[in-house]
């Protein structure tokens, strides 16, 4: 559970920041994004599948044009 303590001489706003901030951080947005439907265990299989995919090309792509 996240808690955002308001200080003396706080404006709420910046409060509120603080609190999406550790929400970010935390991962509750992603967590809720990911929950809001429901996906198949086939479908995140092959998106995860993707994924990797797109990681090893893009570390491969990085480590070709660090050689020159």
């Amino acid at each position: 559970m996240i808690r955002v303590n308001v200080r003396s001489n706080e404006s709420l706003d910046a409060a509120l920041r603080r609190f999406k901030r550790q929400c970010n951080q935390a991962g509750i947005f992603v967590t809720m994004k990911e929950r809001t439907f429901f996906t198949k265990p086939t479908s995140a299989r092959t998106e995860a599948k993707e994924e990797r995919r797109r990681v090893i090309k893009r570390a491969e792509r990085i480590r070709r044009n660090a050689r020159f």
